[in-house]
């Protein structure tokens, strides 16, 4: 899915460059939602902020759709988890320090 095309606020798409087969369904799109306080329990932001492996294994389920299993993350390939966690890290910037708002 194109990242041009309209997405519901608070939702990022991700290609994945390994498809992950989950019986006969293979998953190749995954979305983020933008998490909830409720999401971050038991969790550091300042972990996930920096990509601390363990806090994802816990976090990515929680946000994505299709939901992913701990073993899926788990067994994610490294490019593929670095770009669900920046995608992921990203949600935790303000308004007024994003990319998009310093280009209008």
């Amino acid at each position: 899915m194109d990242k041009e095309q309209a997405q519901p606020t608070g939702m990022v798409t991700v290609d994945l460059d390994e498809v992950i087969v989950r019986g006969k369904q293979k998953i190749g799109i995954v979305q983020l939602r933008k998490p909830k306080s409720g999401e971050l329990r038991g969790l550091s932001m300042v972990d996930i902020c920096k990509l601390e492996v363990t806090a994802l294994h816990e976090l990515l389920p929680r946000v994505t759709s299709p939901s992913l299993t701990r073993e899926e993350v788990a067994n994610l390939s490294a490019a593929d988890l670095f770009t669900l966690a920046t995608e992921v890290a990203g949600f935790f910037l303000p308004k007024r320090a994003s990319v998009d708002s310093l280009v209008q």
